[in-house]
C-alpha cells in the first residue's frame, strides 16, 4: 500500500499534461479550462478534455451508475446518492462506510480491477452510465462498453491543479443525478471555507519552508510549482522549495538535489504513509541525512486510512477547504488551536 500511495502522487503528477484552450462562451459553467457543461434546447452538453457529450433530457438524472476509479466516490457520497451505484472497480480502495456497507449487502457488485474490468458483468448491469478517468490502455474495453449502449463518461478531475476546480466537479454530479441545488449549495459552502481559510493563513507571522512527497527507488517524485500540492501550500501561507518552478508536473530529482535544497526546510508533508519514523528510514537510510527529518515535522497522508482505502484521495478530491485546513493546522498551529487534523497525521 505505502507504495501505491507514493505512485499515486507521482503519477498524477507526471500525468497531469498541459490543460485544453479555454471554452470563451458566456452560457458555459466552467469547471476548468479543460472541463465545462451547459444546457440548452434539452439538452446536457458536457465537455471534458477531449470528449464531448450531448445527454438528452430523457438520459438524466441517471438511476444506475458504475464508478471505475475510487476518487469519483467523493463526490458522490458528498452528494448523499451512494444508492445510484450498482458496480465499482477495486472495492478494496474505496474508503466510503456506506458504499463498503451497500457492498456487503450486494446492492453495489464488484465489476473488477484496474488492472482488468469485467466487461461483460457491466454490460449485464445495464447502467446509465459508466463513470472513470481516461485510460488509453483501457480504449478496448470502452469500446466494447459502447458498441453495447453502454454511456463511458470520462471525469479527469486527478488533472486538475487549481483545489477549488477539483472540488467543483461536484457540480457535473448534481447535473447528473439531478441535485443540481445540492451541488452548487455544497461547493459554494466550500469554497467560501476555502477563501476564508486563505485569509486566515495570512494572519501568521511566520512562513515556513515546506518539502514534499518522498523517493520511489532512486527517484524523488518532487511536485512542480504549479501543482495542487504547491497551490495548497502557497494559499496556507507556507514557502513550498520548489515555488518559483512552473510546472504542472511532477519533477523527477535525486535524492542529492533535494538534499541541496531542503537546509531551510521545517515541514516535510505528502510523506507516503508511512507507520514511524523509524519504519521510513528503514525503507531508505537517506532520509537520515535530512535536517527536516532529525529537527523538523513530518506528515504522512494516512489520517483516514483502512487496509488499502485512503479517503485522502476519495472525499479529499473535493473537500479542498478540509485539506487546506489540515496543511494551515500543520504551519500555523496557532491560528487553529481547537482544530484535529482530518487527512495527515505527524509521523513520530
Amino acid at each position: 500500500m505505502k507504495q501505491r500511495i507514493l505512485l499515486l502522487f507521482a503519477v498524477v503528477a507526471l500525468i497531469s499534461c498541459k490543460r485544453e484552450q479555454k471554452i470563451s462562451s458566456s452560457d458555459w459553467t466552467n469547471i476548468s479550462s479543460r472541463t465545462q457543461f451547459k444546457e440548452h434546447d434539452g439538452i446536457l452538453e458536457l465537455k471534458s478534455g477531449n470528449f464531448t457529450y450531448n445527454f438528452k433530457t430523457n438520459q438524466t438524472p441517471f438511476k444506475k451508475i458504475i464508478l471505475l476509479n475510487a476518487s469519483m466516490a467523493g463526490y458522490i457520497s458528498e452528494l448523499g446518492a451512494e444508492n445510484l451505484i450498482v458496480g465499482v472497480s477495486s472495492p478494496e480502495y474505496i474508503y466510503s462506510e456506506k458504499i463498503q456497507n451497500l457492498l456487503k449487502e450486494g446492492k453495489i457488485q464488484n465489476v473488477g480491477s484496474e488492472q482488468k474490468y469485467d466487461v461483460e458483468k457491466i454490460i449485464s448491469m445495464k447502467p446509465d452510465a459508466v463513470f472513470t478517468n481516461y485510460i488509453a490502455s483501457f480504449d478496448n474495453a470502452y469500446q466494447l462498453l459502447k458498441n453495447n449502449g453502454i454511456q463511458v463518461v470520462f471525469l479527469d478531475e486527478y488533472m486538475e491543479q487549481l483545489p477549488l476546480e477539483k472540488a467543483a466537479y461536484i457540480k457535473i454530479f448534481g447535473e447528473f443525478f439531478g441535485k443540481e441545488k445540492e451541488a452548487e449549495a455544497k461547493y459554494q459552502e466550500i469554497e467560501k471555507n476555502y477563501n476564508d481559510l486563505k485569509q486566515l493563513a495570512l494572519k501568521a507571522k511566520e512562513k515556513p519552508v515546506v518539502l514534499a512527497n518522498e523517493m520511489y527507488g532512486d527517484v524523488w517524485y518532487l511536485p512542480g510549482g504549479k501543482t495542487s500540492v504547491a497551490n495548497y501550500i502557497t494559499d496556507a501561507n507556507a514557502s513550498y522549495i520548489m515555488k518559483g518552478n512552473k510546472e504542472e508536473k511532477s519533477l523527477t530529482m535525486s535524492f542529492e538535489e533535494v538534499y541541496a535544497k531542503s537546509g531551510k526546510v521545517q515541514y516535510w508533508i505528502n510523506a507516503g504513509n508511512h507507520i514511524s519514523k523509524k519504519e521510513m528510514l528503514t525503507g531508505n537510510p537517506f532520509y537520515g541525512k535530512l535536517e527536516v527529518f532529525n529537527k523538523g515535522k513530518i506528515y504522512t497522508v494516512a489520517g483516514k486510512e483502512k487496509l488499502k482505502a485512503n479517503d485522502f484521495f476519495e472525499s479529499g478530491a473535493v473537500r479542498a477547504d478540509l485539506i487546506l485546513k489540515d496543511y494551515i493546522k500543520i504551519f500555523h498551529p496557532e491560528l487553529l488551536p481547537e482544530y484535529q487534523l482530518t487527512y495527515m497525521k505527524e509521523l513520530l
